[in-house]
């Protein structure tokens, strides 16, 4: 596929990500993937900040809530449904974009997947008899101990997360991030990183009026018909695990709040860790003017094209 570019936007949560790719969709007259692992289950709209009816009309969205928290759905099938419809898309258009904040999803896509060790079903099984008999807490521990560079990128919140991690570290002996630095693979498209930022206290405040959008918008009542579903792992995710605490009675809701607002900022401070070991990011400012974006992206095409 030669002249085809995939032009990736990414960016900690809440910086308008979604309306960037609308607006360079636009531009290029074609269509987005998303590369938000929380969007893709239609059950989870509000608490996962879906894109608007008015973006959706403005650009067309692939991979946006197709599939159902009782589906599972991996890293893996992600990379080959995307694969799949960047071959498609490409027949139309000379640049796609895929967009979001999954920073995981988006290196399957243009680095390939690591490959990992078998790992005993004994080992899992100890791992999750360990996290209901002690907490995730102790996991967590670990995991810093064994791969403290996992730690720090990682979603600490999302035991599935943790206890992977630390079934590979205990079945190979060796960390789980010593698994993550193959050479990438040599993909039929060239790909563009443009990485949104913003001074940090401003990136709080907008995750702060987000959450309080959400639970305005109706977040509590989506939350509450998928608490029968909370051992999902679609469902552990910031928003949805604090309130299920509340209908629990573990917290009262304000606290929920909080710790939703608390955590949510945990998650943008680790997506910008991952995202800054990419050197392949060119950064601009969130509200930069949309023409000079344009350009850079250009500039950065016919830089390759000359490389």
């Amino acid at each position: 596929m030669a002249g085809k570019w995939l032009i990736v936007v990414v960016g900690p949560t809440a910086l308008g990500k979604t309306s960037w790719g609308v607006t360079l969709a636009r531009h290029y007259e074609t269509e987005i993937i998303s590369a938000d692992s929380r969007q893709f289950f239609r059950e989870m709209r509000i608490g996962t900040a879906v894109p608007s009816e008015e973006e959706l009309a403005a650009a067309k969205h692939h991979l946006v809530q197709h599939r159902s928290i009782q589906d599972p759905y991996t890293v893996g099938d992600f990379e080959k449904e995307t694969l799949q419809l960047l071959e498609e898309l490409f027949t139309r258009h000379d640049e796609v974009l895929l967009v979001g904040g999954s920073g995981l999803y988006i290196n399957a896509v243009t680095q390939g997947l690591d490959h990992f060790p078998e790992v005993p079903a004994h080992v899992r099984e100890e791992l999750n008899q360990k996290q209901q008999q002690y907490g995730l807490g102790v996991l967590q521990d670990e995991l810093k101990e064994l791969d403290p560079d996992y730690y720090h990128e990682v979603d600490l919140d999302n035991p599935h997360r943790v206890i992977r991690a630390l079934e590979v570290c205990y079945a190979s002996g060796r960390p789980y991030s010593a698994y993550r630095k193959r050479k990438k693979v040599k993909r039929d498209f060239r790909t563009i990183f443009i990485g949104l930022e913003a001074p940090r206290e401003l990136v709080y405040e907008r995750i702060e009026a987000r959450v309080d959008l959400m639970i305005n918008n109706g977040l509590l009542e989506e939350a509450r018909k998928l608490h029968s579903h909370k051992h999902l792992n679609a469902l552990q995710t910031v928003g949805y695990r604090e309130l299920f605490k509340y209908f629990e009675g573990e917290w009262d809701l304000q606290t929920a709040i909080d710790e939703i607002k608390k955590n949510t900022r945990r998650f943008a401070k680790r997506q910008l860790t991952w995202f800054r070991k990419n050197k392949e990011i060119t950064w601009i400012a969130y509200n930069e003017e949309p023409e000079k974006v344009i350009a850079i992206i250009e500039r950065l095409k016919k830089d390759q094209h000359e490389a």
